[in-house]
């Protein structure tokens, strides 16, 4: 079935990519505004995007019409954040983050968290989280009702027993054992359960063809 997006209702076509563009990684993003507040929210808009250098970048709606949330008036106001991952034993934590308190109210002390300093930036990493991506504005990009916020890495933390070679720069990805976002409301998926399909080159797959 093929579905004309300038036909239907913008929330409807936004239902239909998010149902199928999955698993998504969550950015658990920590901000500081000018005044030191500490603020921690999951985006689920959320990737990487260049290698040199590297920026990975999150979506980010609105608060109400007209108003930014908090966490981009804090970049904005600072030019820094930090990425953080959730791993599955976070995941309810992070989701508790994603209440909308009243301003004044810290998500990180609600959610039974705590905060370690950045080596790079002055906002804190969530000290519990097995990796963290410290971050300067690299660009705004306007979206709609959204703006994506585009972030220089320029600093990481990950959890050491997670380092498999740090000579190499090996990271044992599955114990990581972070999550993704699924479908709907709610719903997640634990990103331990892979499947390997190695890379093919030229001549491998001119190989394969000629042995029919």
């Amino acid at each position: 079935m093929n579905f004309d997006f300038a036909k239907i209702p913008f929330d409807q076509a936004y239902k239909l990519v998010v149902s199928t563009v999955v698993p998504r990684p969550v950015a658990w993003v920590v901000t500081k505004d000018k005044d030191g507040v500490v603020n921690a929210a999951p985006y689920s808009f959320f990737n990487a995007f260049s290698d040199n250098p590297v920026v990975v970048g999150f979506g980010c709606g609105p608060r109400a019409p007209g108003a930014l949330k908090d966490t981009v008036a804090n970049i904005e106001a600072t030019g820094q954040f930090v990425v953080n991952m959730v791993s599955a034993d976070l995941a309810e934590k992070m989701n508790i983050t994603a209440v909308d308190f009243p301003p004044g109210v810290s998500e990180i002390t609600e959610a039974g968290l705590s905060t370690a300093p950045s080596t790079k930036v002055a906002v804190p990493r969530i000290a519990e989280s097995p990796v963290a991506l410290e971050c300067e504005i690299f660009q705004f990009v306007p979206a709609g009702r959204h703006i994506i916020v585009l972030g220089k890495v320029v600093g990481m933390y990950v959890q050491d027993d997670c380092v498999m070679d740090p000579a190499k720069y090996y990271i044992d990805t599955p114990k990581l054992s972070l999550v993704g976002r699924m479908h709907g409301r709610g719903w997640y998926a634990r990103t331990t359960d892979r499947i390997e399909i190695p890379r093919i080159d030229l001549d491998e797959w001119e190989a394969r063809k000629k042995k029919g």
